[in-house]
C-alpha cells in the first residue's frame, strides 16, 4: 500500500482505535458520525483516521476493506473542508487506486471521491484524473441506482468548480460521459444525467464527433413515459422529466437534423402525449434555430401542423400546433438573409397560403376556420409574415364577404377578418404608405358599416368589435369615417330590441373617444345633448315613464365617451345641466330618473380618477353644484315641490354620496385642502359663497335649528371629509367632531343621526394616535353610555357605538376590545339584542361610502382574523350561558363572524364550532339561517372529512330549509344539498333515496330560481354512486 505508507501521522490513541473497530468489525454505523465529530473538534487528524484504519484497508476480505473505506469515505464527507492540499493529493491517489479493487468496494469508492470532488483545497488536474480513472475504471451502469447518482453528482461537482480543466480534456470527456447514462432508467439520475447534458452543450464543451451519439443517449428518452409510483417519497412527476429533456434538445442547432425527423414521426403518431410533447419541442427548438437547420424539413413539419389542425379532436393538439406554426413563422422571419439566398419565409407563407386560402372560399365553409387559424398563427409571427399573409387574405375574406348572403355565413367571414385586423395592431409603421390596411381602408369601412346596420345582433357585435379595431389602427380612419362611425354608434345605443348591442356600443364608444375626442365632441356630444332636451321636454308633459329607457341610455352614453379631458369638459355640464333642470318645478322627475344622473356622473368621475387634471376639473365642477341643489331642496318654501322632496330622500341622498366619494377619493392633499377649506364652513357656519346660484331663501343650519331636510345632508359632509386624504387637515374639527357626536343621537331623523354616527366614526379612524383622539373616543364612550342607559336615543346610541367599534376594530385600536364587549352584552338586551346580532355582520363587512381602503381609512390586514381570535371564544361562551330566548342573538352574531372570515383560517376551528352552526340552522330568524348556510356551503367542499361525521344532521336540516318561507332560504339549503355530494361517497349512499324523494317538492316550486337549484342539487343526487361519477 504505497499510498497509505505515504500518509506518516502519529499512533493513533486507543479510543479512536476502538471506534474503528466497532464500525468496521462490530457493524454498528453510530461510530462514523462520532470520528466525524471528533476530526471537526481537532481531537484527532484525518492522518490518524488513515492510519487506524491500516489494518482494515490492507484486509484480504472484500467486505472488511469496504467497511474501513466506507467510514473513511463518511468522515471525508463532514470534513472536506479542513483538508490540505498535500492530504488531498495523497486521498485520490488512494482512492484512484481503490478502483480496480473488488466490486463491494466501488460504493464506498464513490463518496469517498464525491467528498474529494467538493474539496477546496483540490490542487489543478486531479479532477481530470478523477475522471478519467472513472470512465476507464467503472462500468456505471451496472452499478445501483444510488451510486450510479452518485458518480453524476462528481461530475456535476466537477463541472461547477473546475470547468476549464474538463475542457482541456475535449471530446474525451463528451465521451465518457456518454458511456456513463448511457442505460440509464431511473428518474432520479435522469433529471441530474439531463442537466449535465445541458450544461455540456450551453457552456461549449467540446462534443467532437459525438455529437450524434450524445443526441442518441438522450434522445431515446424521447417522449417521456413514465408513472410515478403512489406515494412517492422523491416527489418526481412526468413533467419535471419532460421540460429536462426539453431543456436538453432544444439547447443546439446540431442536434436539428438528428431532432426534427424524430419529432415529425412522433408528431404523425397516434399518440396524444406523443403528439403534445413533440409539438412544445418544436416550439421550443425554434427559439435556437435558423433558416439552415430548419430548411430541409418545412414541407414535412407544415404538413404534419397542417394535418393536426385539420383533422384533431383535441384542442390542446390544435393548439399547440398552432403555437408551432407560429415560431417557425417567426424564425424563419428573423434570420438574416445574404443578397443572393433564398427567402425561405417567402416560400413558406406562399404553401400556407397555397393549401388554405381555398379552403375560405369554399360554400360549405367547412374548414375554414382552420384554416383561418392557421393563416392568423403565422401572421402573428412577425410583421413580414402578417404583411404578406394579410394583402393575400383580406382581398379574398372581402369577396367573400359579399358573395355570402346569410347573416351567420358574413358574421364569421367578419369575425376571420377581426383576427387579422388585431395582428396588424402588434406592429407599428412608421411611414403610412406601408401600411398594409391603408390599400384596403375603404373597402373595410364600407363591410363593417354593412354589419352594423344588419338586423342580426350577433353581427352587430362583431361589427362593432371590428369598428373598435380599425378606430385603434393610427391615422387609418379619415374624418369623414369616424363621422359615420359616430353616427352608427349613436344609433346603436338607442336600439330597444336587443341589450348586448348597445352595451356593445356604449363600450366601443368610450374605446374609440379616448383616441378620437374631437370627432366624439363634434358629432355625438351635440347629439345626447339633443337627447337630453327632448327628454326634459317629455318629462314636462309627464312623458316620463314611456320615455325612461332612452332617458337612460342618454345619460349612460355621455358617461361612457367621457374618457377624454376635453370630453369630460363638454359632458359634466350638460349632466349637471340636466339636473338643474329637472329641479327647476317644470319637470315632474321621478326618484329612478334623478339617482341615473347621479350615477352617470359616478362613473364620469370614476374615469376621471386616472387623470390628476380631470379628477380636479370634475370635483370643483360637480361637488359645488350638487351641494347648491341639495341646500336649495332642503331650504324651506311655501310653495310644495315634488323634485325637492326627491332630492332628500334617502336613495338620492345615497346616490350623490357616491358620487361626491368617488371625486374625492383620488385628489391630491394639496387641491383636497382647498376643497375642505369650502365645504366644512359650509356646513358649520352656514358659509355659501362658493356655491353657484347662492342666493337660497333662508340660512343653512344643518347642525343647529336646521330643518330636518337639512339635517339629512350630513350625509354629504360624510361622504367628502371620509373620502380624504389622511394627511388633509381639517379646519374646525373639534367643533365639527362635537357637532357630529351631538347630532348622532338626534331621535328626530334616523337618517342624519346614522349620517353623523359614520361620518364621527370615519374621522375616528383616520385620526393620528395622541390626546387629541383620546378626547374624542371619551366624548363618544360618554354619549353612548348615556344614551343606551334609559330614554329614546337607544337605537342611536346603539347606531353610535357599532360605528365607533367598527372604526377602531380596523386599525387595532386598543379601546376597540371593550367597546366589543359592551356590544357583546347588548346581545341580551330585550330591545336591542337583535340588532346586536345584526352589529357584529357590519363589523366583520367591507362598507361602500366609510372606513375603505379607497377612502383612504386605516384598513389593517386580518382584522377579521384578529377578531375572530379575539372575540369568537367569549361569544360562544355566552352561548352556552345564556337564557334560552337569548340563544338565538348569540348564535346569530357568531354566525355573522364565521360567515365573513377567510375559510382557511375557519378550518382549523371547524370541530368545535360545527355544533354551534348546525344549531344556528334550527333558528327561526331567516337572517340566521341564510348566513349560516352561506357559511357551511364552502365547508362542504373544503373540509369534507369534518362534515361527514355529521352528515346524518345536516341533510335533515337542509331538506327541512328547502321549504322555507324564504326564497333566499330555499335556494341557499338547495346549494348546500348540491355540495353535501362531495362528501364521502359511502356516507351519503344511505341517504340517496330519501334525498331525491324530498327533493321532488321544490321541483315544482313557485319560483324559477328555487327550481332550478333544485334539479342541479337532485341531478347530482341521482348521480351518485354511479360509475365515472
Amino acid at each position: 500500500m504505497a499510498a497509505v505508507a505515504a500518509l506518516e501521522a502519529v499512533a493513533p490513541t486507543g479510543a479512536l482505535w476502538g471506534l474503528v473497530q466497532d464500525f468496521v468489525m462490530g457493524q454498528q454505523e453510530g461510530p462514523a458520525d462520532q470520528v466525524a465529530a471528533d476530526v471537526k473538534s481537532g481531537s484527532y487528524t484525518v492522518l490518524q483516521v488513515v492510519e487506524a484504519l491500516g489494518s482494515s484497508l490492507e484486509n484480504p476480505e472484500p467486505r472488511t476493506r469496504a467497511r474501513g473505506i466506507q467510514l473513511l469515505s463518511q468522515v471525508l464527507l463532514q470534513c472536506h473542508s479542513l483538508l490540505l492540499e498535500k492530504e488531498v493529493v495523497h486521498l485520490i491517489l488512494f482512492y484512484e487506486n481503490r478502483l480496480k479493487d473488488h466490486h463491494l468496494v466501488i460504493p464506498s469508492v464513490l463518496q469517498g471521491l464525491r467528498a474529494l470532488s467538493l474539496c477546496v483545497a483540490l490542487p489543478p488536474g486531479l479532477a481530470v484524473s478523477v475522471l478519467k480513472a472513472i470512465f476507464q475504471e467503472v462500468h456505471v451502469q451496472s452499478l445501483p441506482q444510488v451510486d450510479r447518482h452518485t458518480v453524476y453528482s462528481i461530475i456535476t461537482n466537477f463541472m461547477r468548480t473546475r470547468e476549464e480543466e474538463l475542457k482541456g480534456l475535449g471530446a474525451d470527456f463528451t465521451f465518457g460521459f456518454i458511456q456513463v447514462m448511457d442505460g440509464e432508467k431511473d428518474p432520479r439520475n435522469l433529471l441530474v444525467a439531463f442537466r449535465i447534458v445541458h450544461d455540456l452543450i450551453s457552456r461549449d464543451y467540446s462534443l467532437g464527433p459525438f455529437v450524434e451519439e450524445l443526441f442518441e443517449v438522450t434522445s431515446c428518452y424521447f417522449p417521456i413515459d413514465f408513472t410515478p409510483p403512489p406515494n412517492d417519497p422523491h416527489g418526481i412527476q412526468r413533467e419535471d422529466l419532460i421540460l429536462s429533456l426539453r431543456a436538453v434538445l432544444a439547447s443546439t442547432p446540431r442536434f436539428a437534423e438528428f431532432l426534427l425527423p424524430l419529432l415529425i414521426e412522433k408528431v404523425d403518431s397516434e399518440i396524444l402525449s406523443a403528439k403534445l410533447d413533440s409539438l412544445q419541442t418544436l416550439n421550443a427548438c425554434c427559439a435556437v434555430y435558423g433558416q439552415k437547420e430548419l430548411k430541409d424539413f418545412l414541407p414535412s413539419l407544415w404538413a404534419s401542423i397542417r394535418r393536426e389542425v385539420f383533422q384533431t379532436a383535441s384542442e390542446r393538439v390544435e393548439a399547440e400546433g398552432l403555437a408551432a406554426l407560429n415560431s417557425l413563422t417567426a424564425c424563419l422571419s428573423r434570420s438574416v438573409l445574404r443578397a443572393d439566398a433564398e427567402d425561405l419565409l417567402d416560400s413558406f407563407l406562399s404553401n400556407i397560403l397555397q393549401d388554405c386560402r381555398h379552403h375560405l372560399c369554399e360554400p360549405d365553409m367547412k374548414l375554414v376556420w382552420p384554416s383561418a387559424k392557421l393563416l392568423q398563427a403565422a401572421a402573428g409571427a412577425s410583421a413580414r409574415a402578417c404583411d404578406h399573409i394579410t394583402s393575400n387574405v383580406l382581398p379574398l375574406l372581402l369577396e367573400q364577404f359579399h358573395k355570402h348572403s346569410q347573416s351567420n355565413q358574413r358574421r364569421t367571414i367578419l369575425e376571420m377578418i377581426l383576427g387579422f385586423l388585431k395582428l396588424q395592431q402588434k406592429w407599428s409603421y412608421e411611414d403610412k404608405d406601408e401600411r398594409p390596411l391603408s390599400d384596403f381602408k375603404d373597402q373595410l369601412c364600407s363591410l363593417v358599416f354593412m354589419a352594423l346596420t344588419d338586423p342580426s345582433t350577433q353581427l352587430q357585435l362583431v361589427g362593432i368589435r371590428t369598428l373598435t379595431v380599425l378606430g385603434a389602427q393610427p391615422d387609418l380612419l379619415s374624418s369623414g369615417d369616424l363621422e359615420l362611425a359616430v353616427g352608427h354608434l349613436y344609433r346603436l345605443s338607442f336600439l330597444e330590441e336587443d341589450s348586448q348591442s348597445w352595451v356593445a356600443a356604449l363600450e366601443a364608444s368610450g374605446t374609440l373617444a379616448t383616441l378620437y375626442p374631437v370627432a366624439f365632441s363634434s358629432h355625438l356630444v351635440p347629439k345626447l345633448a339633443g337627447e337630453l332636451c327632448i327628454e326634459e321636454s317629455d318629462l314636462a308633459r309627464g312623458d316620463g315613464p314611456t320615455k325612461c329607457s332612452r332617458h337612460r341610455r342618454c345619460l349612460q352614453a355621455l358617461s361612457a365617451i367621457s374618457t377624454h379631458a376635453s370630453i369630460v369638459k363638454e359632458t359634466l355640464p350638460l349632466l349637471l345641466q340636466h339636473l338643474r333642470q329637472m329641479n327647476k318645478g317644470n319637470t315632474v322627475a321621478g326618484t329612478s330618473e334623478v339617482i341615473a344622473v347621479c350615477q352617470s356622473l359616478q362613473q364620469v368621475a370614476e374615469k376621471c380618477q386616472q387623470d390628476p387634471e380631470s379628477c380636479w376639473y370634475f370635483h370643483q365642477t360637480a361637488i359645488p353644484c350638487l351641494l347648491a341643489l341639495a341646500v336649495q331642496a332642503s331650504m324651506p318654501e311655501k310653495e310644495h315641490s315634488v323634485l325637492k322632496k326627491v332630492l332628500l330622500q334617502d336613495e338620492v341622498l345615497a346616490a350623490m354620496v357616491s358620487v361626491i366619494g368617488t371625486a374625492t377619493t383620488h385628489l391630491s392633499p394639496d387641491l383636497a385642502a382647498q376643497s375642505v377649506a369650502h365645504i366644512v364652513p359650509l356646513f358649520l357656519d352656514g358659509n355659501i359663497t362658493f356655491l353657484p346660484e347662492n342666493s337660497f331663501p333662508g340660512r343653512f343650519q344643518p347642525f343647529q335649528d336646521g330643518s330636518s331636510g337639512q339635517r339629512r345632508l350630513v350625509a354629504l359632509l360624510m361622504a367628502f371629509v371620509c373620502s380624504l386624504p389622511r394627511t388633509v387637515e381639517i379646519p374646525q374639527l373639534n367643533q365639527l367632531m362635537w357637532e357630529l357626536l351631538e347630532l348622532s343621537c338626534c331621535h328626530s331623523c334616523p337618517f342624519s343621526s346614522t349620517a353623523a354616527a359614520k361620518c364621527f366614526a370615519g374621522l375616528l379612524n383616520k385620526h393620528p394616535a395622541g390626546q387629541q383622539l383620546d378626547e374624542f373616543l371619551q366624548l363618544a364612550v360618554d354619549k353612548v353610555e348615556a344614551g343606551l342607559s334609559s330614554g329614546p336615543y337607544r337605537s342611536q346610541a346603539f347606531t353610535l357605538l357599532v360605528w365607533v367599534t367598527k372604526a377602531l376594530v380596523l386599525r387595532y385600536h386598543p379601546l376597540s376590545s371593550c367597546l366589543t364587549d359592551r356590544l357583546m352584552g347588548l346581545l341580551s338586551d330585550p330591545e336591542l339584542g337583535p340588532a346586536a346580532a345584526d352589529g357584529f355582520s357590519l363589523l366583520m363587512s367591507d362598507c361602500t361610502d366609510v372606513l375603505t381602503r379607497a377612502g383612504h381609512a386605516e384598513v389593517r390586514i386580518m382584522f377579521r382574523q384578529r377578531f375572530f381570535t379575539d372575540n369568537v371564544p367569549a361569544l360562544v361562551r355566552g352561548f352556552h350561558a345564556a337564557p334560552r330566548d337569548v340563544k338565538p342573538n348569540y348564535l346569530k352574531g357568531l354566525s355573522h363572524v364565521l360567515n365573513r372570515l377567510p375559510k382557511p383560517v375557519l378550518l382549523p376551528e371547524l370541530p368545535t364550532l360545527l355544533s354551534l352552526l348546525l344549531e344556528a340552522l334550527s333558528c327561526p330568524d331567516s337572517v340566521v339561517q341564510l348566513s349560516t348556510l352561506s357559511c357551511l356551503q364552502p365547508l362542504l367542499l373544503e373540509a369534507p372529512q369534518v362534515m361527514s361525521l355529521h352528515v346524518d344532521t345536516l341533510v335533515t336540516k337542509f331538506l327541512n330549509l328547502s321549504s322555507s318561507p324564504s326564497m333566499a332560504v330555499r335556494i341557499a339549503a338547495l346549494q348546500c344539498m348540491h355540495a353535501v355530494t362531495h362528501l364521502p361517497t359511502p356516507v351519503l349512499l344511505p341517504y340517496k333515496l330519501q334525498v331525491i324523494r324530498a327533493l321532488a317538492k321544490p321541483l315544482d316550486d313557485k319560483k324559477r330560481l328555487v327550481r332550478k337549484e333544485a334539479v342541479s342539487a337532485r341531478g347530482e343526487w341521482f348521480l351518485l354512486g354511479s360509475p365515472g361519477s
